[in-house]
């Protein structure tokens, strides 16, 4: 039977409330809402998309972006990119293959590679103008006509008796809307104003990250205002920079175009919610040094992937809620081995007066010139192609002994055994309360929780 024009425009303006909150009929067509289009959003929506899921994305602001953040994707982030079927928005946005790693201390130089023999030759990094690379995985999920991106500015979270039934946000013009779906997924990125109600966010500030654009080549910042930073980075920072990247380094201090963005830490406590769930740097951040956190989010993003698949129907709030509560187990693999080595090394590289961290570091330097499995081993955990927590452990304890037995052989000292106690000591105190934070459960025995998990839904 026939429909009039009438009774269609009938449908699109009627509304039902529930607990004084308007839902359009029309809205409830929608699967999934997504709060923030950056690598996480942008990713996901396709990937569900794809799926055959109707998305709606909505995005404070949809332009190209000029930030100085997330600019390189480990080689274990671009292979998820391609079970994912994006690996085409690396092409075209001016990206480098990035083939590993160069080490300068005190004069000294090492290279550190990917061990990539066992992959296909366009398996590398890749560095990369984020904004263009969003901007990509955007207008492929735009693509798909069951995805919907709006401009908008998502205000709050939509609950009704303990489940979130979607969300309230502006338009670009000012207008309050609200959408609604089975499934919201928070991805508003490290500044969320949305994470408080699912999750017990602990965010830790540890340093500041200064960026330059080279051409041709503490917390408290000093100022870029009055040039106390242009002075800091040519008299402090500036003779510790390699030779070749010297001359380049100085010309863009002077050029004054210096930007600073905080680095944020902040480990996964979720409070499992009906209805919504945290993704990308909402939901968990780590150190920046290693540039993982890319690769951290589109592993969740495969894993979440994974768990939606054979789901058909999503509108039993609680038992979905249930069901997901695997995917904080099955995510640990990837997301605590670059989350832990993320810290870890910030805190062995950073400056200290401390002689035993001091000796650490040098140390590490040390282990990682030694080459072979001592590289190796490390590279393929931080790159996110070895993602096995007990190796980070090994490996982050076999520096210490190594350190320890320089010290105290050939010839063994009182001195040296001190010494070599106290590396020990920093060791337990760098990587266990990080692991502590990370949980030692699901860091350890994902496989065990998520089929516990499982078994308990099924």
């Amino acid at each position: 039977m026939g429909v009039s024009r009438e009774e269609n425009a009938r449908d699109e303006k009627c509304h039902y409330y529930e607990n004084g909150i308007s839902l359009s009929e029309k809205s409830m067509s929608t699967d999934i809402i997504i709060v923030g289009a950056g690598v996480a959003g942008s990713a996901l929506a396709y990937t569900l998309g794809k799926d055959g899921r109707r998305v709606h994305v909505i995005e404070r602001d949809l332009s190209l972006q000029d930030r100085i953040v997330g600019e390189l994707l480990q080689p274990g982030g671009y292979l998820k990119l391609i079970e994912l079927g994006l690996e085409d928005c690396v092409e075209e946005i001016d990206a480098q293959q990035v083939f590993g790693y160069a080490l300068y201390k005190n004069g000294r130089s090492t290279k550190l590679s990917y061990p990539l023999e066992s992959f296909d030759s366009d398996v590398s990094g890749r560095s990369f103008h984020n904004g263009r690379f969003i901007q990509r995985m955007r207008e492929k999920a735009a693509s798909l006509p069951n995805v919907r991106l709006e401009e908008g500015t998502v205000t709050s979270l939509l609950e009704v008796k303990g489940t979130i039934k979607g969300v309230q946000y502006k338009t670009k013009n000012g207008e309050e809307l609200t959408a609604s779906a089975p499934l919201t997924i928070v991805c508003d990125g490290c500044f969320s104003n949305l994470r408080r109600s699912l999750c017990n966010p602990k965010v830790d500030i540890p340093s500041c990250f200064v960026a330059l654009i080279l051409e041709n080549s503490g917390q408290k910042l000093p100022s870029i205002s009055n040039g106390d930073m242009a002075n800091y980075l040519k008299s402090v920072v500036a003779p510790q920079i390699p030779p070749v990247l010297s001359e380049a380094f100085i010309s863009a201090i002077e050029k004054g175009k210096i930007r600073t963005m905080p680095n944020r830490s902040m480990p996964a406590a979720p409070h499992p919610t009906p209805g919504a769930l945290l993704l990308g740097d909402a939901f968990n951040m780590r150190h920046p040094l290693t540039g993982g956190g890319m690769t951290v989010a589109l592993s969740d993003i495969v894993v979440l992937r994974n768990l939606l698949k054979p789901l058909h129907d999503l509108t039993d709030a609680s038992a979905l809620c249930e069901y997901l509560k695997s995917f904080y187990s099955l995510r640990k693999p990837v997301a605590s081995t670059i989350n832990t080595l993320a810290g870890a090394l910030y805190k062995v590289f950073s400056a200290s007066h401390d002689p035993a961290r001091n000796e650490m570091r040098q140390a590490c330097f040390d282990y990682l010139s030694l080459g072979g499995v001592f590289s190796n081993g490390p590279i393929a955990l931080l790159s996110g192609l070895n993602p096995r927590p007990l190796s980070l452990v090994a490996h982050f304890f076999a520096v210490a002994i190594y350190g320890v037995g320089r010290l105290i052989f050939p010839l063994p000292s009182a001195k040296g055994m001190w010494m070599g106690a106290r590396m020990i000591k920093v060791a337990s105190g760098i990587i266990f309360p990080i692991i502590r934070a990370e949980g030692v459960q699901h860091m350890f025995f994902s496989k065990t929780l998520s089929a516990f998990s499982r078994s308990q839904t099924s």
